[in-house]
């Protein structure tokens, strides 16, 4: 079974290769609530439906929350 890591925990999935905001969604993450850095890049918001993950990626997930 493929295999990522997320924020430091590997997970076996049989949905990868998918564009990123699918991985997002099928991970429990509302994608314009987080930051990703994927495999050591940043990527921005409005490029989760080209980028694919793939078997092997690394990927930090970090939630926005707002306060005041």
């Amino acid at each position: 079974m493929p295999q990522v890591t997320a924020n430091g925990e590997r997970l076996d999935l049989e949905s990868v290769p998918c564009p990123l905001d699918q991985f997002l969604e099928d991970q429990g993450f509302l994608p314009k609530s987080v930051v990703i850095e994927l495999n050591g890049e940043a990527v921005s918001p409005s490029e989760f439906k080209s980028h694919i993950v793939k078997e092997g990626d690394c990927l930090e997930i970090v939630r926005i929350v707002a306060g005041g």
